[in-house]
């Protein structure tokens, strides 16, 4: 008989064995006041015999630590299991701040290429350069095959005053230049982009709710204001949620007092909350649109769904993701903690917007939004998914659907023009991110001198010289030219090289105004709120 397979199949009930007594052990904790003696024995009892007659060696914190998110996984998909080194990469993005030396990266052939250094950050103080390819961190190679962003990160991030020695190449000189940075606070926005789309409506990409976002947005909001914008779009595609607190406040600006914003409700009285209004927000009278898709989710809805539940703004985009789950953090003594759901929130008009996840269990979950593609939903509204058994009424009476996601009041197919099989092709290969990166190496000289990225589009080359020159790098890193195809994805290939080629010059600042300028569901969104379909009340 085969050793090899006779042996592989006794990790599998081993570990279930495990994840099952370690599931008592957290549910005991978290859940129960009875006594847990005699679960504590037998998980002891468990874990000792493994240890100590098991066939292999094994290591029981690793073990232990497989199993935890197997026990989790039966649960709900979003009560969910953080390593200490995962929670704390976790709690520093959303709490708007962590330890690094200041740079945006993109891998560009293997190759960690800096396209962006932040002003009077640690790069910046010791001369590092857009445009600069890290070649070695601390004497140990950052190049080759298998080099990820993680990992760039987990090398480049450190604690606060840490030193970290770069090996950079630079276009003009032939030596490896060697600087050894100190590592400090790097501030991380949640607030891409704010700028004027016209002369009345200012627009506003939020990527996530972290702990900072309600600074942000509002800062954004009174520079907006003061440019003379009395009417706004609320870009929150992609936005995944974050900290719920910072939609409310967000929500809490644009209406008047005493009206609700969000309710939660759990197992217990202590998880249930109401949250209104205080009357206290500043842009109470002002048009709002606010643009979602399916990877919207959580404090995304929260927002969403309190703007149109009150009819104070028009929802426009495709269904949301439909998570309407809380979770509370529970930290572990070992500094890894468990993010365990327990309460269910619920919009103004009472939907609870939690997409089903007990049918056909979690692996169902997680291909919802491939169904969502294949059964027609992204490019037919009559496709999409409600739930004509939770029916609600907002403040003024339209309806509106609970039971899977925030549906738009404007519903915006999915805009495939100019989506060619080459277009798809050179995007997957990354070949619009390595040209624009290219593209900047190679011109920083004339472009550093730009003062914003109105003068790089004045000053740009044509369109068709761009997109030639595009096709020619594309066809000497291995995809040959299909003109027929490369003419119907003209407009859309120059758009974003265009929007990237300014973000690696002047940052996100610039590369929103460029790239929505061919965003079909911002344009729906502008075109509505001209039409004053975005006005208080809410009458679509």
């Amino acid at each position: 008989m085969n050793q090899k397979s006779t042996r592989q199949p006794i990790w599998l009930p081993l570990a279930i064995a495990v994840a099952m007594v370690v599931g008592i052990f957290i549910g005991s904790r978290f859940t129960s006041n009875k006594p847990v003696a005699d679960n504590d024995r037998k998980l002891n009892a468990i874990l000792n015999l493994i240890a100590q007659d098991y066939v292999d060696t094994t290591n029981l914190h690793d073990l232990i630590e497989l199993s935890i998110p197997k026990i989790l996984s039966n649960l709900d998909p979003h009560t969910s299991y953080f390593s200490a080194e995962e929670l704390k990469a976790s709690s520093d993005d959303l709490n708007g701040s962590f330890s690094g030396i200041g740079i945006s990266f993109v891998m560009v052939n293997d190759t960690i290429g800096v396209v962006e250094v932040i002003p009077g950050g640690p790069s910046e103080k010791v001369g590092i350069m857009a445009g600069d390819r890290i070649v070695s961190i601390d004497d140990s190679t950052a190049t080759g095959e298998g080099m990820t962003n993680g990992m760039v990160m987990k090398r480049l991030r450190g604690d606060k005053g840490s030193k970290v020695k770069l090996g950079i190449k630079r276009q003009n000189s032939d030596k490896i230049l060697t600087f050894t940075v100190t590592r400090g606070d790097i501030p991380v926005n949640t607030v891409d982009s704010y700028y004027m789309i016209d002369k009345n409506t200012g627009y506003i990409k939020v990527n996530q709710f972290g702990r900072h976002t309600y600074d942000e947005f509002i800062t954004a909001m009174a520079s907006l204001q003061e440019e003379g914008a009395k009417r706004y779009m609320i870009d929150l595609r992609g936005n995944g949620g974050g900290f719920m607190e910072m939609a409310v406040l967000m929500v809490n600006e644009f209406l008047p007092a005493d009206q609700p914003i969000v309710f939660t409700k759990g197992r217990y009285k202590r998880d249930d909350s109401e949250v209104w209004s205080d009357g206290n927000g500043s842009f109470q009278d002002a048009e709002v649109a606010v643009l979602i898709d399916e990877f919207s989710a959580s404090a995304s809805e929260i927002f969403a769904g309190a703007l149109q539940d009150n009819d104070r703004g028009l929802i426009v985009g495709c269904r949301s993701f439909g998570k309407g789950l809380v979770q509370k953090e529970f930290v572990l003594p070992d500094s890894s903690a468990i993010r365990l759901t327990t309460a269910r929130y619920y919009t103004p008009s009472g939907r609870c917007i939690q997409k089903d996840y007990k049918s056909g269990g979690l692996l169902n979950y997680e291909n919802e939004l491939v169904d969502r593609y294949m059964n027609g939903e992204l490019y037919s509204r009559d496709s999409m998914k409600v739930d004509k058994n939770q029916v609600f009424s907002t403040l003024h009476g339209r309806t509106v659907y609970g039971g899977g996601g925030i549906v738009p009041d404007i519903f915006v197919a999915r805009d495939t023009s100019g989506i060619t099989s080459y277009y798809i092709e050179v995007a997957n290969a990354g070949l619009l991110q390595r040209y624009a990166f290219t593209y900047c190496n190679n011109n920083r000289a004339s472009l550093d001198k730009m003062e914003d990225y109105k003068q790089f589009l004045r000053l740009a080359p044509s369109d068709d010289v761009i997109i030639k020159d595009f096709a020619d790098y594309a066809a000497a890193n291995g995809i040959a030219p299909r003109w027929y195809y490369i003419n119907l994805s003209h407009d859309v290939i120059v758009t974003n090289l265009k929007a990237l080629i300014a973000r690696d010059i002047f940052g996100n600042q610039a590369f929103y105004p460029i790239l929505n300028r061919n965003d079909k569901t911002v344009q729906e969104a502008l075109k509505a709120l001209n039409k004053h379909k975005a006005a208080f009340p809410i009458t679509y």
